[in-house]
């Protein structure tokens, strides 16, 4: 049975995918190869992976909820890491960071705050 699948990977409008917010995603997919199952199991891998794809196809982080939860569940891993002494704290901060990068820069009413 085949299956048609419309408009496959298709961007949200105004959805600017930066070189900057490419070069983030990129170090995310790198930090878990380096890392790897030895560091970190297949659902925590599942969960920055999710996080890296929300945020790179997110448009607003203040209207994208699902994107939000998902920068979200990646603190909270990142903290759950190094609080069991499982990830170092700059390794972690790195995660993070660039997970967040993926993602939108802020609206310009925030970046003035």
């Amino acid at each position: 049975m085949i299956m048609a699948v419309s408009q496959p990977w298709v961007l949200p409008l105004r959805c600017t995918l930066t070189r900057e917010r490419a070069h983030a995603y990129r170090r995310v997919i790198q930090t878990l190869n380096e890392l790897g199952a030895s560091t970190l199991g297949s659902r925590e891998q599942d969960v920055i992976r999710h996080a890296a794809d929300s945020l790179i196809f997110s448009r607003d982080l203040l209207q994208d909820d699902s994107a939000s939860e998902a920068l979200q569940d990646v603190e909270r891993l990142c903290r759950t890491l190094v609080d069991t002494g499982r990830l170092k704290q700059t390794s972690a901060t790195r995660i993070a960071s660039d997970i967040s990068q993926c993602g939108p820069p802020p609206p310009a009413e925030l970046k003035a705050a």
